[in-house]
């Protein structure tokens, strides 16, 4: 598939091993795992940053390799169940904090055209983001502003 704002092709990513149950050498109970990404959720870290801190560091010294083998649950439904979800996706709150950080640049820099363009693409992804989320994940009246993506990443 071609890339959304280049001429280029897009590099093939890697597909992950097919397996249907958690390897024998992790044997950490599911209630355990809940426990430690709800305690990671409320320190701050996403749910990206939860899984990698798992598979790193793990639960009593025994990582994780794939919290959805070991729980049978994905770490946002998990999130959701114990009411540590956040209220942007994601993956729209790196690309608010993206925008932002782009516009404060424009304004310091104004002839920057290269970042102009950056952030004229990097809005238009968010604009898409919030038709694809509007109504199931944000407010049916939510649209993109800056001063609303200000509030999102400064709070």
């Amino acid at each position: 598939m071609a890339r959304m704002h280049t001429r280029r092709r897009g590099s093939s990513g890697s597909d992950k091993p097919a397996a249907d149950e958690p390897p024998e050498w992790s044997d950490v109970d599911p209630d355990d795992i809940e426990s430690r990404v709800v305690e990671l959720a409320e320190q701050g870290h996403e749910p990206s940053q939860i899984g990698i801190k798992l598979r790193d560091e793990g639960v009593t010294g025994t990582p994780i390799p794939d919290v959805k083998l070991a729980t049978g649950k994905k770490i946002t439904e998990i999130l959701e169940e114990n009411d540590a979800k956040s209220d942007v996706p994601e993956d729209l709150y790196n690309l608010l904090e993206r925008a932002v950080g782009l516009r404060k640049h424009m304004q310091q820099h104004p002839q920057d055209a290269q970042n102009k363009r950056a952030l004229q693409n990097t809005e238009a992804k968010v604009r898409r983001l919030v038709d694809y989320y509007r109504g199931d994940e944000l407010e049916p009246d939510f649209t993109y502003e800056y001063e609303v993506a200000l509030e999102i990443v400064d709070e």
